[in-house]
């Protein structure tokens, strides 16, 4: 309940017993042709499910989503300003500046600051009170920067937020990114999943095939083994064109196969990991009708956690109505039950979540994640995305924390 990562899928887990095996390196196809053609009909797959027609477009397996968002924004950059990879920051007249939710993951304001922007130019746009970028903050924001001479060229819209697992309006994000001539991406590192769901993509991803470019973790919510994370982009050739460098010793042109699959020349690094075949092992043992079965229940089990929490008001307060498996809330010490709820109350439960989180870890018997979220102090975030979870679990982990607290 701990983790964003959570469980283990013993397919997956064979898959990465026999990637170690073969202990293969993915930069050429000549060293692991097997696996680069896997690579290629699974990611081919995946950018089929975000809706981009017959799977156009290209992708990489990259180690971890913040390395993901990394590439989305070297190949925004790239698409605006060519002349960058060669000129650096001459190619550019004016200052650059992404745009973001102030609930995003850090990787994105670490975007602006590791690639030169500065975090000041990576602006953090308010959100509502469910945790949703306003998009009505956003152009007014890129109007702004732009009547101060500025270059806005990258926005980010979040599918799955990290704490409340909140999505993002990409519908009408994309309508601005369009206005104004911007890259959308969308970071759905968290919340990707939902792409195998008909009946909880919609409203949540409704509009993603109008991105640039998608993160999307299979390591999260699909149950792969750590490391697993993707990064897909609707226009083909770019990343190549992006980050090639040509090394004559690795990437050589006149070889007997075809060297677009050597993939190694689209990256920042030069090894890379096989990160594929587990994810191929385990969705060819689920199929796409499994992992709609497993997406869909993990929510409904978040559903029962929800009805659970609610029907127990004097134990537990629920600081809003998820979106996704992460639900949000308070457990009440038997001193506080009869407090009326408000400032002073929330400030004193802030208080007692991480002295209860203290008495878990020290029983041995359960792990909930705990922070707080702008003016609102410390609560229980709990995460659902293991498929070993079952409904008494959820009923165990409310009683237990009733047992361990009622008296702080």
């Amino acid at each position: 309940m701990n983790q964003l990562s959570c469980g283990l899928d013993l397919v997956s887990l064979a898959g990465e017993w026999l990637t170690a095996t073969a202990n293969t390196n993915m930069f050429t196809y000549e060293i692991a042709p097997v696996f680069i053609l896997m690579e290629h009909v699974v990611l081919q797959r995946m950018r089929e499910l975000i809706g981009w027609p017959g799977g156009a477009g290209d992708s990489i397996l990259a180690p971890g989503g913040s390395i993901s968002n990394l590439y989305a924004f070297l190949a925004a950059r790239h698409k605006m300003f060519p002349d960058y990879k060669q000129r650096g920051t001459t190619a550019v007249r004016g200052q650059l500046v992404m745009f973001t939710s102030d609930q995003c993951h850090y990787s994105v304001k670490s975007c602006a600051a590791v690639c030169g922007l500065g975090t000041d130019n990576c602006v953090e746009v308010p959100s509502d009170a469910r945790g949703r970028m306003r998009v009505d903050e956003l152009e007014r924001l890129v109007l702004e920067r732009k009547a101060r001479g500025h270059v806005p060229f990258f926005v980010v819209a979040t599918a799955g937020t990290t704490v409340l697992g909140s999505f993002d309006p990409i519908e009408q994000m994309a309508d601005v990114c369009r206005r104004h001539g911007l890259w959308l991406h969308v970071d759905a590192a968290w919340g990707g999943g939902l792409l195998f769901s008909r009946r909880y993509r919609h409203p949540r991803l409704t509009g993603i095939e109008r991105a640039d470019s998608v993160t999307w973790n299979p390591h999260k919510l699909m149950g792969a083994l750590l490391q697993c994370s993707t990064i897909h982009f609707k226009e083909d050739g770019l990343l190549i064109s992006c980050n090639q460098m040509s090394a004559e010793y690795l990437f050589m042109q006149d070889k007997l196969y075809d060297v677009r699959y050597d993939t190694g020349d689209k990256v920042i690094q030069c090894g890379r990991h096989n990160d594929v075949f587990k994810l191929w092992l385990q969705w060819r043992a689920k199929g796409t009708e499994g992992f709609e079965q497993l997406m869909d229940r993990l929510m409904e089990l978040t559903a029962h956690l929800v009805r659970r929490i609610k029907a127990q008001p004097d134990k537990f307060y629920l600081l809003l109505e998820p979106e996704m498996v992460n639900v949000s809330f308070w457990y009440v010490p038997t001193r506080l039950r009869g407090m009326p709820h408000g400032r002073e109350r929330e400030q004193q439960l802030g208080q007692i979540t991480p002295l209860l989180k203290g008495r878990m870890m020290e029983s041995g018997t359960l792990m909930v994640g705990y922070q707080p979220l702008d003016d609102r102090p410390n609560f229980f975030r709990n995460i659902i995305s293991s498929a070993a979870v079952t409904e008494s679990d959820l009923d165990f982990m409310l009683a237990e924390m009733d047992r361990l607290g009622h008296d702080l």
